[in-house]
């Protein structure tokens, strides 16, 4: 058994054609098995085949989760390391699709919890159980080192009260370079916490994307699927601070990468930048500013997709009316 390293290149090819069915579905694949290098897995060839008859539309989720199920059951008797970490990838990976497929979402912490059950199910014995213990994980980014997670005892409150703070936050008329500055907050927060003994990251990362969605984003997969690993180090970063080596939290670096996901900019996602000992220079830009808002950002990004889109159309994509939408993009006209 391979794993496949190539998968990008393989399921790049639907997005090519164009078909809309197929390049929802791909974008949705693309993220779910990107997703699983935060914690260096890799997905296998076998299930790289399957997902390519669901996009295509021979099978649906289901027969995807059967197959691969029944697949690793023949592998049961040579099983070792690298085929446990590979069927650990290819399940998640499905799940994940299938949990992105969804347009249904609950902003709490119970959905948090839930959608660490639904993903690690089976994998782990504590899928969707606050963890009950302290400890600490080494990073590569800190040399070693670690971030301090939130004690056990306090999980349940600190979630409460992130998940409290950002339900009484407004939105409006903040600039996106605001907005992106408080959602990279609210994400870090919630990560810190850690709830979980494993999985965290990509829990967190799959409850933002459903969050984002809220919020009528059209957001570029690419970048979760091609970075997962430097949004984890990000999240690293932006809890991690170190008094005698003078260095201190820094969230910028979570910032670029959302600027990437939620707009147009393309700044150059590198772990290298992210290490403690990393000597700060002209490769590593600093952060461009911004004055349109998150709403008209998510305008911009429908229209960038879709040129001839309709203005009610857009109102139905993020759940405006259409007397908004033709107020903002006057708006708009007038700041361009």
């Amino acid at each position: 058994m391979k794993n496949n390293t190539n998968w990008n290149l393989e399921l790049a090819e639907y997005i090519k054609q164009g078909e809309p069915s197929r390049v929802e579905k791909t974008k949705t694949w693309e993220t779910a098995i990107g997703l699983q290098d935060v914690d260096g897995l890799k997905t296998s060839e076998y299930l790289i085949k399957t997902a390519k008859e669901h996009i295509e539309g021979n099978i649906d989720l289901k027969e995807v989760e059967h197959r691969i199920n029944e697949y690793y059951k023949v592998l049961t008797r040579r099983k070792n390391e690298e085929i446990e970490e590979s069927e650990e990838a290819d399940k998640v990976a499905i799940r994940i699709t299938e949990i992105l497929s969804e347009k249904s979402f609950n902003f709490n912490p119970t959905e948090l919890i839930t959608i660490h059950q639904r993903l690690f199910s089976g994998i782990y014995n504590h899928a969707g159980k606050i963890r009950d213990y302290n400890f600490t994980k080494k990073e590569w980014v800190l040399n070693g080192d670690t971030v301090i997670y939130a004690p056990y005892e306090t999980i349940r409150l600190a979630l409460e009260y992130d998940f409290n703070q950002e339900k009484e936050f407004s939105y409006k008329d903040l600039s996106l370079q605001e907005s992106i500055k408080h959602l990279c907050r609210f994400t870090s927060n919630i990560w810190q916490v850690h709830p979980f003994c494993e999985g965290n990251t990509r829990t967190t990362a799959v409850f933002i994307i459903k969050y984002l969605r809220t919020f009528g984003f059209n957001m570029n997969d690419d970048v979760f699927a091609e970075y997962s690993w430097y949004f984890r180090n990000a999240l690293v970063r932006a809890n991690y601070k170190n008094f005698e080596k003078n260095i201190f939290e820094d969230i910028t670096f979570l910032e670029k990468f959302f600027y990437n996901l939620l707009s147009n900019e393309n700044y150059e996602l590198k772990n290298r930048f992210m290490h403690i000992d990393y000597i700060k220079s002209t490769d590593n830009p600093n952060l461009k500013g911004n004055t349109c808002t998150l709403e008209e950002q998510a305008i911009i990004n429908i229209i960038k997709d879709n040129p001839v889109v309709k203005q009610e159309e857009i109102a139905n994509m993020i759940n405006k009316s259409v007397r908004t939408i033709k107020s903002r993009m006057i708006e708009m006209q007038k700041k361009a």
